[in-house]
């Protein structure tokens, strides 16, 4: 996944170990694919839109999200070199980039749209990430932005019960204090008035908030996750369309 240059060496191998996951569910790939779709209107035959998927990981949701968007150029953008290898098996395009400034092999203004799908709770430095996406980002481009509620329905009861929240990392050697068996590397969590009022920070105008399942869910459970999504602020990921300004 993209991340930032200020990382620890460790964090660097982390992300680079085949082993860690680099894919995220597909029912919120779907949700976000059709958000984009409605944003950005059917492909017309003399406007080709450029869609960036910024941390594309192996690219399964970039292949996810590629049927909703016919007719539209999406390129895959990573960091990591093991994670480009696996999305160019999937995607037909998939570049080398970082979330620095001037780290995205673009121009300013090339993009009519960025998917930001899971990966700002990876990185240390969100603010400088975001300030890359607005440069590669068009006047008026799209921004559909995705990342773990903090505020999980779930999440609200374990807290509770003094639990350690899901999607929250205290290690990057192992799970403590959590349910769940794989580290994945989360350094930011977010709720729904964090994430509004981070972007809107940021340079965006905030178009819509909703909300999605995470696969992650027990499946005894699973029904309740897709009720929450009615509520942004209780589902488990955030969907986030924001419009540069």
């Amino acid at each position: 996944m993209t991340t930032s240059p200020t990382k620890p060496p460790e964090l660097r191998d982390f992300y680079e170990d085949p082993t860690v996951p680099v894919a995220s569910g597909t029912p919120r790939s779907r949700r976000q694919a059709r958000m984009l779709a409605d944003a950005l209107g059917p492909a017309t035959a003399g406007r080709t839109r450029t869609i960036l998927d910024i941390g594309c990981g192996d690219g399964t949701a970039a292949a996810t999200a590629a049927p909703f968007l016919t007719g539209h150029r999406v390129v895959g953008v990573d960091w990591s070199q093991d994670a480009l290898r696996r999305a160019r098996t999937r995607i037909p395009y998939a570049v080398r980039g970082e979330l620095t400034d001037g780290g995205l092999p673009f121009a300013a203004g090339a993009a009519d749209a960025v998917l930001f799908s899971e990966v700002i709770e990876h990185l240390v430095d969100p603010d400088a990430a975001l300030d890359e996406i607005r440069r590669v980002l068009r006047p008026g481009g799209h921004l559909m932005l995705s990342t773990p509620n903090l505020a999980a329905w779930y999440n609200r009861a374990l807290l509770l019960a003094g639990v350690q929240p899901v999607f929250s990392e205290v290690s990057l050697r192992g799970i403590h204090g959590r349910p769940g068996r794989e580290v994945v590397g989360h350094l930011r969590l977010y709720t729904a008035r964090a994430l509004r009022e981070f972007v809107a920070a940021s340079g965006f105008e905030v178009v819509r908030l909703a909300g999605a399942p995470f696969h992650g869910v027990p499946r005894p459970l699973r029904p309740l996750d897709r009720l929450a999504c009615a509520r942004p602020a209780l589902a488990s990921i955030l969907l986030l369309h924001a419009r540069k300004k």
